[in-house]
């Protein structure tokens, strides 16, 4: 199979992950699969940074504010040179410095620990707008899943960023539709999504969040304002029997689950 690099870096972060789960018995498989895609064009095709040099002044910074997912930043780290791959497999296990919920202590790559839903976009925005008052060209990323927009933190922060036209700020939005206990309309409706966005004065553009294509082109897009990607996933992506079924939140895979995952993985992306 002919992969774009960005495809075969996603299809790692997936298989890695996956054995990170199984080992560690932890958890959010679903929730690092509906993400991996824009992991995977963010580091090999969008960001500014430097392996050997994880505190580059003018790196950019990406921030994962649905810390849940943590083991999906360890991965695409480990897979871009920041540390071995190898270490991955301490994941959750006692005494390892890759937690279950993202850590930076001890991990480099890792800009913030989180968890704790709705901090990391309020951390992201101040940390583009220090960057801007020194004059530094980088940019800062945050991914924010959708059913973290339930916080206020959320939306104080879209009021800040547009207010200080924060245009070196990005938030990719997972929108795979699917929180802790349910459906993101069911319990909480965040549609009209975009208009919400678009409201608080920030430039929007919806894409298919696996289409790695339409990923590039989205993070291209240029405005004086600050940016949202709204990127439209699947929970569980890339695996038959886990998309969009709530159980992945937190179940790991048994082996035989490991093994029909890996399996279905090996053969090529979904």
């Amino acid at each position: 199979m002919n992969l774009q690099p960005s495809q075969a870096l996603a299809r790692a972060v997936r298989m890695d992950v996956l054995k990170m789960i199984h080992q560690g018995r932890s958890s959010h498989i679903g929730a690092v699969f509906s993400m991996a895609d824009i992991l995977a064009v963010l580091y090999r095709d969008i960001l500014h940074f430097q392996p050997e040099n994880p505190q580059w002044d003018l790196r950019d910074r990406v921030i994962l504010s649905k810390g849940h997912a943590g083991a999906g930043i360890y991965a695409v780290l480990a897979e871009c040179g920041f540390f071995p791959v190898e270490s991955l497999w301490t994941h959750c296990a006692d005494g390892s410095c890759f937690s279950g919920h993202v850590s930076h202590k001890g991990v480099p790559g890792v800009e913030l620990s989180t968890g704790s839903l709705g901090h990391g976009l309020p951390v992201g925005a101040g940390i583009a707008y220090g960057l801007r008052q020194d004059g530094n060209p980088a940019r800062v990323y945050v991914i924010v899943g959708d059913g973290e927009c339930n916080e206020g933190s959320t939306w104080e922060t879209a009021l800040f960023a547009a207010q200080h036209h924060l245009n070196n700020l990005t938030v990719v939005v997972d929108r795979n539709r699917m929180q802790g206990l349910g459906d993101t309309e069911e319990l909480l409706a965040l549609e009209p999504f975009a208009d919400k966005w678009r409201a608080f004065n920030w430039h929007v553009v919806q894409v298919d969040g696996h289409d790695h294509d339409a990923l590039r082109a989205a993070f291209a897009e240029k405005s004086d304002r600050p940016h949202c990607i709204l990127a439209d996933t699947v929970k569980g992506k890339g695996v038959s029997f886990m998309e969009n079924e709530l159980k992945w939140h937190y179940s790991p895979p048994n082996d035989e689950e490991f093994n029909r995952a890996m399996a279905e993985l090996q053969e090529g992306v979904r």
